[in-house]
């Protein structure tokens, strides 16, 4: 009998490559929607495994798996508003790499976040306070607001673009992974993982990346 080999796992910058390609399918209107049909349901029934984890904000328009055109199983999607990096989030993204053997981590902001806008208008004196839960998350935020309002030195807050704080926030969110998880920080250094921060744009539908950590070029 033939011994059957495992197939070769797949390298961080390989499966960016991929999804990129998923992605310009997607903004193309030229999507393949694979591993959608009866028989991929019943292959997965037994065990998953994912060729990335996604951690994103919860909003409604950042669909993982249509915005990079795959398809049942092969995402392991983590969200909250806002892609704060919370407890939960970063134990689910341990379990991605440590459990299912993720080579990639995808963290996905984008435009017109309302948790972003939020943050950005608790810096103004005249504020509303906010539901508590809703600034607990938020004030992870906050810091990536202070930083642009920094930066542009004398403009009101209501005028930043939630945009340049997002990405900002992206930015802060990867550091805040990193640092709050041993696992992941070491699967970085040895190769085994890599992390991409996106931004998407709603209007254009792509995922704009700004944050590569292990993703060899």
């Amino acid at each position: 009998m033939t011994e059957q080999v495992a197939p070769a796992r797949e390298t961080p910058a390989a499966v960016w490559a991929d999804m990129r390609a998923g992605n310009a399918r997607f903004v193309a209107g030229e999507p393949h929607h694979p591993n959608q049909d009866v028989e991929r349901r019943h292959v997965l029934a037994a065990a998953q495994t994912p060729r990335a984890a996604l951690f994103g904000c919860a909003d409604s328009r950042l669909a993982a798996e249509i915005i990079f055109d795959q398809g049942l199983g092969d995402l392991f999607v983590v969200r909250n508003a806002g892609q704060v990096a919370s407890d939960s989030a970063v134990a689910s993204l341990e379990y991605a790499v440590a459990a299912l053997d993720v080579p990639l981590i995808i963290v996905l902001a984008h435009d017109a976040c309302g948790a972003v806008r939020a943050a950005i208008d608790s810096t103004t004196l005249e504020s509303p306070e906010l539901p508590s839960g809703i600034w607990q998350l938020i004030a992870k935020i906050v810091p990536a607001a202070r930083t642009v309002l920094r930066e542009n030195d004398g403009v009101d807050p209501r005028e930043l673009d939630a945009e340049d704080v997002g990405i900002a926030h992206l930015r802060n969110t990867i550091d805040d992974i990193l640092a709050s998880s041993r696992l992941i920080a070491d699967a970085v250094a040895a190769g085994r993982l890599g992390i991409v921060g996106a931004n998407y744009r709603l209007s254009e539908g792509t995922a704009v990346p700004h944050v590569t950590v292990g993703i060899a070029d």
